[in-house]
């Protein structure tokens, strides 16, 4: 058995930088890419043996022990290649070419915006939509193929799917690899190709899918549909079909998560002696009590009447902001009622008394109206 580390010309206790360093010096002088003499052929299966048993710590240790280092199976001595010396050079991971390309591959993903109502989206639709996709070639059932025909191997590469090419570099000759013009690295070449699809094994089509929107979706929620999308090349395995949710906006209510917002404007003679209130709600109208003494900026909440929560069920609040509005025109006998209430409640009409407004209820109503444009 030859001393792998006279081969290399380093100690036995050299490090694996060392003993890369030596192979590198050694690969570019007997290299058969560099150099295509035969004896120098056979020192670079030599060297080569020497590093591969080196730089493996297991091999190495058998070796010193006195053992096969190739008791175990793996590199028998006599496999070389570019790989080898380039994985010495920049760290790769060597093992040879890539190999020719799957015609049969994977597809991509589709997505699909869907518009929906606002009580849509509180308690869930199922909607029927078109969808325009690659869908497999029924014509050649996704091989490319025409009735009968076989792909052909490539007579450029040989069925590699690559060819390669002798360049000169630092280090004289060197062999790199490229995909295969003639076959574009596919290894084989479709000759006679189905007349449906030209080939490519697919075809795009319309087709109408169900969707069914969970209640409590919002604006931007994905709907993922698995092997939905886009059939891959070679009528490879579909991918998925994402359904992003674009919720229309309401004529009267704000949503605010799951929390439904509407304001509404009630006289002040209603605001303060009290009233009811009936407005629109997503189920259908309801009474809105408006207690004596309301302030403009002043709420009411309808226990769960908003959007039901898409996870965990239930539902949240509709919050009903009152606005209470002052008359701009009145009449004679209006005006004189007025003025009587006011002197009955020592209000004069040339004496305004201000009283500070809670600054935060008419914060947040102003908040409101700004936020929501009402």
């Amino acid at each position: 058995m030859a001393d792998h580390y006279n081969v290399l010309g380093v100690d036995r206790d050299a490090s694996f930088d060392d003993i890369k360093k030596a192979y590198r010096k050694l690969a570019r002088e007997y290299h058969p890419d560099v150099n295509p003499d035969p004896e120098h052929s056979e020192k670079f299966k030599e060297i080569t043996t020497a590093y591969e048993v080196l730089s493996d710590p297991d091999k190495r240790q058998r070796f010193d022990l006195g053992g096969d280092p190739f008791s175990q199976g793996g590199f028998n001595g006599q496999n070389f290649g570019f790989g080898d010396i380039m994985d010495a050079f920049f760290g790769g991971s060597g093992g040879g070419g890539r190999g020719p390309r799957p015609r049969h591959r994977a597809g991509q993903d589709a997505l699909l915006r869907v518009e929906v109502s606002l009580e849509e989206a509180c308690f869930g639709t199922e909607r029927e939509i078109s969808v325009e996709t690659a869908v497999l070639c029924e014509v050649c059932g996704g091989t490319g193929c025409a009735h009968g025909a076989k792909p052909a191997t490539c007579q450029i590469c040989k069925g590699r799917g690559e060819v390669q090419q002798v360049t000169r570099s630092f280090i004289g000759q060197v062999m790199t690899s490229r995909p295969c013009n003639n076959c574009q690295g596919f290894g084989s070449v479709i000759s006679n190709p189905c007349a449906e699809c030209a080939g490519d094994g697919r075809v795009r089509a319309k087709r109408n899918i169900s969707v069914k929107i969970p209640a409590g979706v919002e604006n931007g929620n994905r709907i993922q549909m698995s092997g939905q999308g886009e059939v891959g090349p070679g009528g490879g395995p579909a991918g998925d079909l994402y359904i992003e949710i674009l919720e229309r906006h309401h004529d009267f209510l704000v949503r605010d998560g799951n929390t439904l917002h509407a304001s509404i404007s009630v006289p002040f003679t209603s605001a303060a002696l009290g009233g009811e209130v009936v407005i629109s709600t997503l189920d259908g109208e309801q009474k809105v009590v408006i207690k004596p003494g309301t302030q403009s900026g002043g709420t009411v909440i309808l226990k769960n009447l908003g959007v039901t929560h898409l996870r965990g069920g239930g539902r949240g609040d509709l919050v009903v902001h009152i606005d209470v509005t002052t008359p701009t025109k009145m009449k004679k006998d209006e005006e004189e009622l007025l003025r009587k209430l006011a002197s009955l409640r020592g209000e004069s009409g040339e004496t305004v008394s201000v009283h500070q407004r809670d600054e935060k209820e008419h914060g947040f109503f102003a908040r409101f109206r700004d936020a929501f444009g009402r």
